[in-house]
């Protein structure tokens, strides 16, 4: 028993101390990159995405102000020592079974009219919910050019052959990851993980390592899509094409 006046540290109350980050809702950025006006629009979103992809992935930019700006913004990220932002990466939400949403960021891999194409583990968390409901929404956001794409569709398999034809394309090491990797289990440790990495080096010791049964390819079949130019005073430039039962797109612009 603890002498009179004193409590034991195991019985004494602890009081969590909740630190504010402090000066966050004070970080504001902005947008002053350019404008965007229904004129300037392709009639088809995907052309559109086209369009916008080449230019964050940096090709030609528009206008020489907007190069500028663009270059400006980069060589100040270089002198900072950060690196470009990958014009591929997209955040993904998909929703489970009882209607909770998850999102994470994956990489595109194609686009053409049939949608937006990514792989993964079928046997994922991402690739379970879509196999139990294949509504799922995309974003890109290109900081750089102060834009946001959103897409909002259902998601379906790509056929065996084409999902063969990327994986043979991946460098090796990634190719073995995808079998050694059950993709969203839990690992006991990173040298589990490693252990499996070369038990199917072993399997598979020359370059053609084959397709795993649950990798492959999925596509998003836009339903709309959102393109976001940042304007001054948050009063942004918002477009959005939605998808008509005969197939053509409906352009209107939304408020920011």
């Amino acid at each position: 028993m603890a002498p009179a006046g004193k409590i034991d540290s195991l019985q004494r109350p602890h009081r969590c101390k909740v630190r504010a980050i402090m000066g966050v809702a004070d970080i504001r950025r902005e947008y002053s990159q350019g404008s965007l006006q229904r004129t300037d629009l392709d009639a088809n979103p995907v052309a559109q995405f086209q369009k916008w992809f080449a230019q964050a992935a940096g090709g030609s930019s528009g206008g020489r102000w907007r190069k500028i700006g663009i270059a400006l913004f980069k060589l100040w990220h270089a002198v900072l020592g950060h690196a470009p932002a990958d014009p591929t990466a997209m955040m993904l939400a998909t929703v489970d079974p009882a209607g909770r949403p998850s999102a994470r960021t994956v990489l595109l891999k194609g686009v053409d009219e049939r949608g937006f194409v990514f792989y993964t583990n079928y046997d994922s968390r991402k690739g379970r919910e879509l196999a139990d409901n294949p509504h799922a929404a995309l974003t890109f956001y290109w900081a750089d050019s102060e834009r946001q794409v959103c897409v909002g569709g259902t998601v379906g398999k790509l056929s065996r052959e084409e999902s063969e034809a990327y994986f043979k394309s991946r460098p090796r090491g990634s190719r073995l990851a995808a079998w050694a990797s059950n993709q969203y289990d839990v690992a006991a440790d990173r040298a589990a993980l490693e252990t499996k990495w070369n038990e199917a080096a072993a399997r598979f010791p020359g370059d053609d390592v084959p397709l795993p049964p649950n990798w492959g390819g999925l596509v998003l079949k836009p339903e709309w899509i959102e393109f976001w130019q940042g304007r001054p005073s948050r009063l942004h430039d918002r477009f959005r094409y939605t998808r008509q039962s005969d197939g053509s797109w409906k352009l209107d612009r939304i408020a920011p």
